[in-house]
C-alpha cells in the first residue's frame, strides 16, 4: 500500500447533534424555545433528515426528490435539498433554515474522532499519500484546516467539485491520479459499503469503520496502520 483514502463524515470527522445544531442556530439569531419546543423541533427535524451528515430522512418530499438525488453535485443542489428538508419543519424564523445550514458548515459543527489526527500522521511519517474523497456539497477544507488535519492531507477528491459522487469509481481515479499511485496499492476507508465500496470496482482495497459518536469511537482507525508499510529506518 502506496496511500490511502479517507471518506469526511463518519469516517475522520463526526458532526454534532441535531439538539446542537439547532441549539446553536438559534443562539446565532438570537432565538428562543422553551426547552421542550427545543427538543420536539430538534427530534423533527432530525425526523426529516435536515442535518448533512446526520439521520437520513424518514422520507424525501415527492418536490424534493431531484435535489436529494443531485445533493452531492453541485453546491446549488446541496443547499436546496436540505433547507428544503429543514423546511418540514415549523421553525420560529424563516431565517433559521439557512442559518443551520450555514451552520453545519463551519469547523465547530464537527468534531474529529480521537484517531483521527494520529492515523494522519503516522501515514505522513511512514511516507503514505493521503486524499479525502467525499460525497459532499460544500468545501470541507476550512474543516480540516481548524482541526489541524489539513498538514497530513495531500488531496482532497469532493463530489461537488467534479460533478460525479460515490460509488462512482472515477471519483476514486481521480483521486489516485491526484495522489500518482496505483488503485491497486491504495486503501479507501470509509462507513458506507454503498458508496465507499465502490473504490473496490478500481481495483482498491476497503476498509470500513462504523458511523458511531466520537465518544464511542475512540481507536476504529487503528487497523489502518496495520495494512501500511513501516517507516523506513535512517542507514547508518
Amino acid at each position: 500500500m502506496t496511500a490511502v483514502l479517507f471518506d469526511f463524515s463518519g469516517t475522520l470527522c463526526r458532526v454534532e447533534s441535531t439538539e446542537s445544531w439547532l441549539r446553536a442556530a438559534l443562539a446565532a439569531t438570537g432565538t428562543t424555545l422553551t426547552e421542550p419546543q427545543l427538543m420536539r423541533t430538534a427530534a423533527a427535524l432530525e425526523a426529516a433528515g435536515a442535518l448533512p451528515g446526520g439521520a437520513e430522512p424518514e422520507t424525501v418530499p415527492e418536490e424534493l426528490a431531484g435535489a436529494w438525488a443531485d445533493r452531492d453535485l453541485g453546491a446549488t443542489e446541496h443547499r436546496a435539498a436540505f433547507t428544503g428538508l429543514s423546511r418540514q419543519v415549523a421553525l420560529p424564523g424563516k431565517d433559521l433554515h439557512d442559518v443551520l445550514y450555514d451552520r453545519h458548515m463551519t469547523p465547530a459543527a464537527w468534531t474529529p474522532y480521537p484517531d483521527a489526527a494520529p492515523v494522519l500522521r503516522e501515514l505522513r511519517e511512514r511516507g503514505i499519500a493521503v486524499g479525502i474523497v467525499s460525497n459532499i456539497g460544500w468545501d470541507l477544507r476550512p474543516v480540516f484546516r481548524e482541526h489541524g488535519l489539513d498538514a497530513y492531507v495531500d488531496a482532497y477528491v469532493l463530489s461537488y467539485e467534479h460533478r460525479m459522487r460515490k460509488p462512482d469509481p472515477r471519483l476514486f481515479a481521480v483521486a489516485c491520479a491526484e495522489l500518482g499511485v496505483e488503485p491497486e496499492r491504495t486503501l479507501m476507508v470509509g462507513d458506507s459499503r454503498a458508496a465507499d465500496g465502490g473504490a473496490a470496482a478500481l481495483g482498491c482495497r476497503v476498509h470500513f469503520v462504523d458511523h458511531l459518536p466520537v465518544a464511542a469511537r475512540p481507536d476504529a482507525l487503528l487497523p489502518v496502520l496495520d495494512l501500511m508499510p513501516e517507516a523506513e529506518l535512517p542507514s547508518v
